[in-house]
């Protein structure tokens, strides 16, 4: 089923702009416990790169491409120096279809209504990819063809990620057993627990204040926040607490309800004994919801984190001359404070430990790997079998190391190189095989990379051996920066996780969950809302906003969702 992650398009955007090199940063997350393709060098690996590898004679002219895709910002397809150089290596011509990002999924749909669609959707994932959905149903209609084949016969690397990687498998192929397309596979540790909070460690130091470890205490640091002047300028203008409705993870309510009841920042369900359950109606909810409000009554969350965009947000982050924020709600401090090399603030922002509540209770939302289900890549009937095996071998090539770089992160030479004797890799004890060449300040976008487009396979080996220098607050190690962050949230998930983002629904219930999934959790967050901010009362209006839920067939949601977990490879 379709995963929501909140506009995850202005997420990676943003950070985008700051580096990647850090498209690594940025791509999804997955979970990956095995060995694969992917774990060998980049600069070594080139397995079914060539159109001829299969054995097959290469075509005397160009095999012509008609493909859909979007053109993110600072990308020029069409001149783009990963484009010629796959045009070259696979004796291929891109014809594309481009489309910016904004109404980009409402453009694909065009497209396919129209009849006259591509022979391929190469899409981004946290654009525009396909959902489970879509999937299921343009594969039913014969409009997307099943892949299984053609990996079988031209793509060794997508072969061996899907035989040696069970997590993989199981988001690509559909229950009918078919590949209808390809999903991006991006094991991002710190994406994977995306509801941290960053606090202001300079005004701790300030007024003498350790970091806080439960509700209590951190409920006393934003009091010293908003009263005690922390930055010094004799007015009370310090926001003690702030963040944005826009993005995954930046919303302010999952890492506190984590100290009540598990919050997965996306459908509030969760998993015990077996059964999915929501947890907006447990008794611990409502203790969360009163804390909150706690706050709130006290000026300690500043009003507009529940209506802000992220632009919006980062006017408090960046106020001038004078630092007003004293914690932000982010996946990265990126999304309110800006991280390039010489900013005054970024480095005053250290992560806050998941708080433990009254009853012991001490989480973090984490999402299990972070693959967003669908797919990013999928070929259509449309395509004569010249061009399918054209395009799955042009994919394949993007499940090496080497192709993967490339493609996602720029092209060798100028985004990437070799590490040198003395490099550091981000994973302890791995062997380094990508270094990040930083771009020079002024310098023109290298147009060297399709950025999101080409993100397909990046298991933890591969992300763990990028290069990364020891100076977390230098923008060129961020992801260092943010990978040590993280690792104050591991082990702090619930035991058994509820997989929404992964699940297979039933084809014939599909559009139903889909209806009830977003009824049911724009219900509960404006219901959120309305209780921390008053509008309506915890002791008065409890057992009817329970009702509503009822009302809105909570209990047919869950039993499609029990349904199709009890089915899926994840059940334990």
């Amino acid at each position: 089923m379709k995963r929501e992650r909140i506009n995850l398009k202005k997420r990676i955007v943003s950070l985008l702009a700051v580096v990647l090199m850090f498209s690594m940063v940025l791509a999804a997350c997955g979970g990956n416990k095995n060995e694969s393709a992917a774990s060998s060098s980049p600069s070594s690996s080139d397995a079914g790169a060539s159109p001829s590898a299969s054995g097959s004679a290469a075509p005397s002219a160009p095999v012509d491409l008609k493909v859909f895709a979007v053109q993110e910002p600072n990308i020029d397809l069409a001149t783009n120096k990963f484009t010629k150089f796959a045009e070259e290596k696979f004796n291929i011509k891109f014809n594309f279809e481009t489309v910016t990002s904004d109404g980009a999924k409402e453009k694909r749909q065009i497209s396919l209504a129209s009849g006259d669609y591509p022979d391929a959707y190469m899409l981004t994932a946290y654009i525009d990819q396909f959902t489970q959905g879509d999937i299921l149903k343009y594969g039913k209609q014969g409009v997307l063809i099943p892949l299984n084949d053609l990996i079988d016969q031209y793509a060794p690397n997508i072969k061996q990620a899907l035989d040696s990687n069970s997590d993989f498998k199981a988001f690509a192929t559909a229950p009918d057993g078919n590949i209808y397309g390809l999903p991006a596979y991006a094991q991002c540790f710190h994406c994977s627990y995306p509801n941290k909070y960053w606090i202001n460690t300079k005004w701790l130091d300030q007024l003498k204040l350790p970091m806080p470890k439960t509700t209590d205490d951190f409920k006393k640091v934003l009091e010293a926040f908003k009263n005690q002047d922390p930055n010094g300028n004799g007015a009370k203008d310090e926001v003690p607490l702030s963040g944005s409705t826009e993005d995954y993870g930046v919303r302010i309510v999952p890492f506190l309800m984590n100290a009540f009841v598990y919050d997965d920042d996306r459908n509030h369900l969760m998993l015990k004994d077996g059964k999915v359950q929501s947890a907006a109606i447990t008794p611990e909810w409502k203790q969360g919801l009163a804390y909150i409000k706690s706050l709130y009554d006290e000026g300690l969350i500043d009003p507009g984190a529940f209506t802000q965009n992220n632009e919006a947000y980062k006017k408090i982050g960046e106020h001038g001359d004078t630092q007003i924020l004293g914690v932000g709600a982010g996946m990265h401090p990126a999304i309110f404070v800006n991280i390039d090399k010489g900013n005054k603030n970024s480095k005053d922002y250290n992560p806050v430990p998941p708080l433990t509540g009254p009853n012991g209770v001490s989480l973090a939302t984490h999402d299990g790997g972070g693959v967003s289900p669908g797919a990013k890549f999928a070929i259509t009937n449309k395509a004569s079998k010249e061009a399918q095996i054209a395009l799955i071998k042009l994919v394949d090539y993007m499940f090496t190391p080497e192709g993967q770089t490339n493609g996602a992160s720029g092209m060798k030479g100028i985004d990437w190189t070799d590490p040198a004797p003395g490099d550091k890799a981000l994973g302890e004890g791995v062997q380094p095989k990508v270094k990040p060449i930083p771009a020079v300040e002024g310098e023109a976008p290298h147009n060297a990379g399709w950025s999101g487009m080409a993100h397909f396979y990046m298991p933890k080996e591969y992300r763990d051996s990028w290069v990364q220098g020891d100076d977390i607050y230098d923008s060129a190690n961020y992801e260092r920066r943010l990978y040590q962050a993280t690792l104050q949230y591991q082990g702090h998930e619930p035991k058994d996780l509820f997989p929404i983002w992964s699940l297979w629904v039933d084809p014939a219930t599909t559009d139903e969950v889909s209806i009830l999934q977003t009824n049911i959790r724009t219900y509960i967050d404006q219901n959120t809302l309305q209780f921390v901010t008053g509008n309506k009362s915890l002791d008065k209006d409890w057992d009817s906003y329970v009702k509503g839920l009822q009302d809105l067939k909570l209990d047919r949601y869950l039993e499609i969702l029990q349904k199709a977990y009890d089915s899926s490879t994840f059940k334990k």
